[in-house]
């Protein structure tokens, strides 16, 4: 049985310097994945630097998932090309929710945690998990695997349930 944490809301911001896959350029759109949850962004023709700003959601459950994202090339006659992938470990992200709800910070901007880039997940630099007015942000940018270069800058935001006052 898995019990609801909360919503998970992902801003797909950016990419920086995707591959070529098409002539002289691509067609990026990401594919995101959560569990057995999938939603997908619009496609940005002939960018390698594009600018998605959407906002995709998703039903965050126990046992926790893994934020698996995938970039690929939008083709007309042929099968979508892969421009690489990555994932996002939500583990810090809901513990920094529950070290919130512990010091009951609800509002202005605090720093809940740091994640640090290794060899465990995808990160290009450190990011910090704030708790702004009362909700949980991460803002991360993720080094693209299985390819050339690539980065995809997302902000995460976990939306729980109110944990009821003592």
């Amino acid at each position: 049985m898995s019990e609801q944490l909360g919503v998970l809301k992902v801003r797909v911001a950016q990419g920086k310097r995707l591959v070529i896959r098409d002539f002289k350029s691509s067609d990026p759109y990401v594919v995101l994945k959560l569990g057995n949850q999938t939603a997908k962004t619009k496609v940005i023709n002939s960018c390698l630097n594009p600018v998605w700003n959407e906002e995709l959601n998703f039903t965050l459950t126990e046992p926790l998932g893994v934020l698996n994202l995938e970039v690929f090339d939008k083709d007309l006659l042929k099968a979508d090309d892969k421009m690489g992938n990555a994932f996002v470990n939500l583990q810090p992200l809901v513990s920094a929710a529950r070290l919130r709800d512990i010091l009951r910070v609800s509002s202005g901007e605090t720093t809940l945690r740091k994640v640090v880039p290794d060899s465990e997940n995808c990160l290009v630099r450190e990011s910090s998990i704030n708790c702004v007015n009362g909700e949980v942000v991460q803002n991360v940018w993720l080094r693209l695997r299985d390819v050339e270069s690539g980065e995809v800058e997302l902000t995460i935001k976990l939306i729980t349930p109110v944990a009821p006052s003592k």
